[in-house]
């Protein structure tokens, strides 16, 4: 089974059965009661707890640098060689964790000197293709974007590009996996970035994979303060004309600060693919004819 992690296909085949399942709900196959099916015309705002993510990260590192100033540094500094020395040997490392965690080491701290023998797990980032298109053989909406798609391919000399984003300390994709696929599955050229990307790795990517569009995928809640961050790194990197938009779980009440920062679109919970890949075309062709 290590090996078959490793690699990556048991996450491969839980991928491919959640785009399986996602098309089966974007065409109202598989029904979600508010989603697909008994749909309330006026949906009700929800309350939801406001949290200032800014404020948190300027928090957060208050504490750390107070941490850092008080500690006894070299009592530190000789706990966190002992888990190096511990790894590389037969040491019990939770033992030496727990010392070094009250010798004040930071948890990033432990995790980097275990890191400097051990190395870091990075998952396989692999897509699945055909899996969501097959699922829509024989449809006629799908059949216009992607229409839409090759025609775009036709006139501007190459496909539309996506890169699909995951920023700050948001480790699912499994939604982002299933937005790669159907919307490769259209027709469009899909780049997926690495987990845990800051604004300016991914607006880096962005340059040098020449895209039209970033889609941000998010699930942690990180989106008001990290995707105004990326938008301004795109504007510093000479990429302005990249459309951004965004996905996953957003508040409706996060969406106006979103479009005032430069968001083109958001789409929330419950949006159907193709329709969504219908607005991503709508906007491209908006953005090519713009001055």
């Amino acid at each position: 089974m290590t090996r078959a992690v490793e690699s990556g296909m048991p996450k491969l085949r839980i991928e491919e059965s959640a785009a399986r399942r996602q098309a089966a709900i974007d065409r109202g196959e598989a029904t979600i009661v508010g989603v697909n099916r008994f749909v309330l015309g006026d949906e009700p705002q929800i309350e939801v707890r406001d949290i200032d993510n800014t404020a948190v990260r300027e928090s957060q590192v208050a504490r750390l640098r107070r941490v850092r100033a008080e500690r006894d540094e070299s009592r530190c500094s000789a706990a966190l060689a002992a888990i190096a020395e511990g790894a590389a040997g037969t040491e019990n490392l939770l033992a030496l964790a727990v010392e070094a965690s009250r010798a004040r080491a930071t948890v990033g701290e432990i995790s980097d000197a275990l890191e400097g023998v051990f190395s870091r797990h990075r998952a396989v980032v692999r897509s699945i293709s055909g899996v969501y298109g097959a699922s829509y053989e024989g449809d006629e909406d799908w059949a216009r974007v992607h229409a839409e798609v090759e025609e775009f391919a036709e006139t501007q000399g190459r496909r539309p590009r996506l890169l699909v984003a995951k920023l700050g300390q948001d480790g699912h994709d499994r939604g982002a996996k299933v937005i790669a696929t159907a919307f490769a599955d259209l027709g469009f050229d899909v780049d997926i970035g690495p987990l845990f990307q800051t604004p300016d790795e991914v607006a880096r990517d962005a340059v040098e994979n020449d895209v039209h569009v970033v889609g941000v995928s998010s699930q942690a809640g990180g989106h008001r303060t990290l995707v105004p961050e990326l938008i301004e790194e795109l504007d510093r990197q000479g990429a302005r004309d990249v459309v951004v938009v965004c996905g996953g779980v957003i508040p409706a009440g996060d969406h106006a600060a979103l479009h005032a920062a430069g968001v083109a679109a958001v789409f929330g919970p419950g949006t159907n693919i193709p329709r969504a890949a219908t607005e991503v075309m709508r906007l491209l062709k908006e953005r090519r004819a713009s001055p």
